[in-house]
């Protein structure tokens, strides 16, 4: 946990070795003030490991977990309105109002977190050249040259 305002450089052996302890930890336990259930559980872990361990404060960690909450009950309202339909008795369901509003939520939760795209993967013409990259490689296709294939 970050227990400074100063933030350390990133571009030292001291931080590599850091970013590698680091990397080999489970991910951060909720704080005790914030209570997930189960079904909150596997969006919090992806949600703490979506940023260096260090850069998280206290109360990043308790957005964290309003944030893992809404987006599990998104899941539970998705579900609510696949079985029932978007129109219920010729009128919008009340889930699908309920899912825009946590579906607001989760977008500016992610914002004030800074686990959004653009913080976690970078600016968009970087993704664009990333898949562009990575459908170039999966096109390679050399009998001479052994290549990783997904087996399914």
């Amino acid at each position: 946990m970050k227990t400074t305002d100063k933030r350390a450089r990133t571009d030292t052996a001291k931080a590599a070795i850091r970013a590698t302890q680091n990397a080999a930890k489970p991910p951060i336990e909720p704080p005790a003030c914030i209570n997930l259930r189960p079904a909150d559980r596997p969006f919090w872990d992806r949600i703490v490991s979506s940023k260096a361990r260090d850069n998280w404060t206290e109360i990043d960690l308790v957005t964290a977990g309003h944030l893992a909450r809404a987006q599990a009950d998104i899941e539970i309202l998705q579900q609510q309105i696949d079985s029932d339909g978007y129109v219920v008795d010729g009128k919008v369901n009340p889930a699908a109002q309920m899912l825009e509003t946590l579906s607001k939520r989760t977008i500016a939760l992610t914002r004030v977190l800074q686990v959004h795209a653009l913080a976690t993967v970078g600016r968009s013409a970087d993704t664009v050249n990333a898949a562009k990259l990575e459908r170039e490689a999966a096109q390679f296709d050399d009998d001479l040259i052994p290549t990783l294939r997904a087996v399914k």
